[in-house]
């Protein structure tokens, strides 16, 4: 008799969990083979192209209970062979990407704390750098309401380089603080976004520790998108002022422009431009900076994937005007085919004696969907650098500038429970 009780107490609150709270699993493996022959710059003389498979390996948990929910994601990070066979150690590529609550006060109101992707808009200012294998996520705090068709979110950042008795200087390359506000309304063919963003970053002075301080820029800017039909328009509108990690006056600014069109069920083709602004022969002068920097985006998806520009690079540089053509071919239910021409220049003047003109890259991606959960791309790049782009990386040995990548992205759900209605 009481084995009968407890067993339908048992199922009584398992009863009661399953129609309450949903857990999920799910995993992603994701290996990409590249062959770098002038990926991210110009390939210089007497060195062999670097050819190699990293992987990423991703598990995560997601749980929702009606006022709460929670998220945990483990990733792995490797290269194929960086560590040997019957190892006892790994090479530390294990972390956490993801580990974060969200407390649900009301439908419209809510918060999300800890360690997560932060992304806005199209990833211009804040993205989640998907393509890298590491990916982005800020340990934050954030305060939403989303009501009908506004949303806004509140956020804040700070960080250390861990706990102590005494001072509070960050010496691990990331940013010290972190707070912005960002604005998003709906209308029926119209979507307008505002960003404000505050950045401090961690000044120190080895002469004199006493001068240590965080030095703050502000980004301020809209994301805007007007639909119509088989017509797309997209434009980004940001400015930056304050100061930069070097107590530069910081005035700079990024314009953006890009219209796509449905020509029919199986093309859609874009043109588009973008302008950041940038220094005068390629540096600060006279304690002001005019470079802008697009800060926490997903820099991957814009100005060529070959990343020659603002992908830990060609920052505080002479800038960048990227002028474009593109076009996604949809061959069949599961396939098609991505095409973009990319004209640059610097926005100033790189010398007196020479152009402004950088170069011509295009890139070619083919995917193929072949089920749900596997993805196949491959892909291929070429730059034909100018003048004025093997001046900047000082490298005028005339080479071929090509990449090409293999990738297989597998994310399987592992787990799942469906939400019941109790009787």
């Amino acid at each position: 008799m009481k084995k009968s009780i407890l067993i339908l107490l048992i199922l009584t609150v398992f009863t009661t969990i399953e129609s309450k709270a949903q857990l999920t699993v799910d995993a992603e493996l994701r290996p990409r083979f590249e062959y770098r022959h002038g990926y991210k710059t110009l390939f210089p003389n007497n060195v062999d192209a670097a050819t190699f498979v990293s992987q990423r390996t991703r598990l995560n948990t997601g749980f929702k209970l009606k006022k709460l929910g929670f998220y945990l994601s483990f990733q792995d990070v490797r290269v194929w062979g960086d560590v040997p066979q019957l190892n006892t150690a790994d090479k530390n590529g294990l972390s956490v990407h993801q580990a974060w609550a969200k407390v649900i006060f009301t439908s419209d109101f809510s918060t999300k704390i800890g360690r997560q992707e932060i992304v806005y808009d199209d990833h211009r200012i804040m993205g989640n750098v998907g393509w890298a294998q590491q990916a982005r996520s800020h340990d934050a705090a954030k305060i939403s309401f989303h009501k009908n068709n506004f949303k806004a979110d509140i956020g804040y950042a700070f960080n250390q380089n861990g706990e102590s008795l005494t001072g509070h200087e960050l010496n691990i390359n990331t940013y010290k603080s972190l707070l912005y506000a960002w604005l998003h309304k709906d209308w029926t063919d119209f979507e307008a976004s505002i960003l404000l963003l505050n950045n401090g970053l961690q000044y120190l002075n080895e002469d004199d520790p006493s001068k240590n301080e965080t030095r703050y820029s502000q980004t301020i800017g809209s994301h805007l998108t007007f639909k119509k039909e088989k017509l797309k328009v997209a434009a980004n509108l940001y400015y930056q002022f304050g100061k930069d990690v070097t107590n530069n006056d910081l005035s700079a600014y990024l314009l953006g422009l890009e219209t796509n069109y449905k020509a029919s069920n199986l093309i859609m083709l874009g043109l588009g431009g973008e302008l950041q602004s940038g220094n005068e022969n390629g540096a600060p002068s006279n304690g002001e900076n005019k470079a802008f920097t697009p800060l926490y985006g997903t820099n991957h998806k814009f100005n060529g994937f070959m990343d020659y520009f603002y992908v830990g690079n060609h920052n505080n540089s002479v800038g960048l005007i990227d002028l474009y053509a593109k076009a996604n071919v949809k061959m069949n239910s599961k396939a098609n085919i991505n095409l973009a021409v990319h004209n640059f220049f610097s926005d100033v003047n790189i010398s007196n004696t020479v152009s402004n003109q950088l170069g011509t890259e295009v890139d070619l991606v083919f995917s193929y969907q072949y089920i749900k959960e596997v993805n196949f791309k491959a892909g291929y790049s070429q730059m034909f650098a100018s003048e004025g782009l093997e001046s900047l990386k000082n490298n005028f040995d005339n080479n071929t500038n090509n990449w090409g990548w293999l990738m297989v992205t597998i994310n399987p759900t592992l787990f799942k429970t469906e939400i019941t209605k109790t009787n």
